[in-house]
């Protein structure tokens, strides 16, 4: 199994934290967050990962050079300009294999990988979107299921939805012919293109995500790190 790590985000939100490094090599405890990242995915029999990086990139592939210090194997994908998250994955192409994950460097999560691969291997998809039944508690909702699919996914249209994207997606490679070359193109904007041919698998998970891509967010994964040590 193969995991893309899209980490090319500018991390505004976190001030001057990121004033001066990328949001993937904040310390926590002592350890960059992505060496949290690099545990769960070995965790899961995930040690092939892509990088996808772009604004201070450089800082993350000279800290991470091959991975192996870390259990995995590290390729790497470089933005000149911002491409956006489904065009990082364009961009990738050629270092991606049949079926790939995706996941967000600023995202911690608890998911069976293997089962998921299963689930939209069984369902004959090109697309599946890890989804939590979230009711606004962890931040806005912004996704409707139905009979197994992702039937909406807005992150501007948020009324009266119950579900959140999870931050794990899983893709066969075919995916990339939806998405335009050397331009930039939004994973919302994928999203909707899969849900308009029912090609969007829903596949829910119970246990929270944490994210660090705002104060709060680092805030509470910082307790959960702390309520492990």
């Amino acid at each position: 199994m193969q995991t893309v790590i899209i980490a090319g985000g500018l991390g505004t939100r976190l001030g001057q934290l990121t004033a001066n490094q990328p949001k993937s090599l904040i310390l926590i405890f002592g350890k960059p967050f992505i060496e949290y990242q690099f545990d769960f995915l070995k965790k899961n029999a995930i040690t092939d990962i892509v990088l996808c990086l772009g604004y201070q990139g450089q800082q993350i592939a000279e800290y991470c050079g091959n991975g192996h210090k870390f259990g995995v194997n590290l390729k790497y994908s470089f933005e000149d300009e911002p491409l956006d998250t489904a065009g990082a994955l364009k961009l990738a192409g050629p270092l991606l294999q049949d079926y790939f994950f995706t996941l967000y460097g600023d995202s911690y999560v608890f998911i069976d990988f293997k089962d998921m691969l299963s689930s939209l291997q069984k369902g004959n998809k090109i697309g599946a979107m890890s989804v939590f039944y979230n009711q606004d508690r962890f931040d806005k909702s912004n996704t409707a299921v139905a009979d197994g699919l992702v039937t909406f996914y807005s992150k501007d249209q948020r009324e009266n939805l119950k579900y959140i994207d999870y931050g794990v997606n899983l893709f066969r490679k075919d995916v990339l012919a939806l998405i335009p070359e050397a331009e930039p193109y939004s994973m919302g904007t994928l999203f909707q293109q899969l849900i308009a041919r029912q090609e969007l698998l829903a596949y829910e998970v119970k246990q929270r995500f944490y994210e660090i891509g705002s104060v709060n967010g680092l805030t509470e994964f910082t307790e959960y790190v702390k309520g492990k040590i």
